[in-house]
């Protein structure tokens, strides 16, 4: 399959032919296993100590013949400190009482990561680099009509430094409406969670460009809606937002060559 290589000045000056890598099958089902299991590598880890509230003086004693018996003195039958003089203190060590344990805490040993075999989620990433390439996936999220992808841009393309250059070429290869759509759709966190984050402003996932290096990974990261990653960090969670394919993705010739060689 051949796709023309444009200009950063929006031109065509030559074209392509994309690697193996691209004729895989398309697979919604491995491509959404991929980025689940992507997505709960990266959650945080918890766990509470494994005694937490139990290290007290507290005991339990409700039955009859015990030793300091609660039993028939008109007290709750509950554990309860014991004090130096040998009385009865507040009730601890279970859920309900203060500083007691927690009834059902996070537990260390619980699996959170989804594994996934190597070979199964190689054929995944295939399968998302492929997404790129069929109009009628990617039409389900933007709308692009019949235009020619994935989009193909030369290597000087890497060298800009700048936020306004690198939007300049967007517009030049007419993409700038995506990213203007990005704006308006940006949405403004509500509840509890905008107070865990200075991140307020949820922005939609648009263009994603794949780079070999670089100082565009600092110029376009800073545009809406678009993400710009190095091809040896590229994951199927970047072609496959939400676990639904089918992003508009612009390639370097040098990200092409890479992903022919080594993916």
């Amino acid at each position: 399959m051949k796709v023309p290589i444009y200009s950063i000045e929006g031109k065509e000056i030559n074209d392509v032919e994309l690697p193996i890598q691209f004729n895989e099958e398309y697979r919604e089902d491995l491509i959404r296993r991929a980025v689940l299991s992507e997505e709960s590598k990266m959650r945080q880890p918890k766990g509470s100590y494994k005694f937490a509230g139990l290290e007290t003086s507290a005991e339990y004693r409700g039955e009859k013949e015990t030793y300091g018996s609660l039993k028939n003195r008109g007290q709750a039958m509950l554990p309860r400190e014991i004090k130096p003089e040998g009385g009865w203190g507040r009730v601890r060590r279970i859920p309900s009482s203060v500083k007691g344990r927690r009834a059902h805490p996070p537990k260390v040993e619980k699996i959170i990561i989804e594994k996934m075999n190597n070979r199964e989620y190689q054929k995944a990433m295939r399968s998302a680099l492929a997404s790129s390439t069929i109009n009628e996936v990617i039409n389900n999220r933007y709308n692009i009509g019949n235009r020619k992808v994935p989009i193909i841009i030369e290597n000087n393309f890497e060298k800009l430094g700048k936020s306004r250059e690198v939007l300049s070429v967007f517009s030049k290869l007419n993409l700038s409406s995506l990213i203007e759509n990005a704006k308006k759709r940006q949405k403004r966190k509500t509840g509890v969670g905008k107070t865990r984050t200075k991140r307020m402003i949820k922005t939609p996932k648009y263009l994603l460009v794949v780079v070999d290096g670089g100082e565009i990974l600092k110029a376009a990261r800073g545009l809406c809606g678009v993400d710009v990653v190095r091809v040896s960090d590229l994951k199927v969670r970047h072609l496959a937002p939400g676990a639904f394919a089918g992003r508009v993705v612009v390639y370097t010739e040098n990200a092409i060559k890479t992903i022919g060689e080594k993916l």
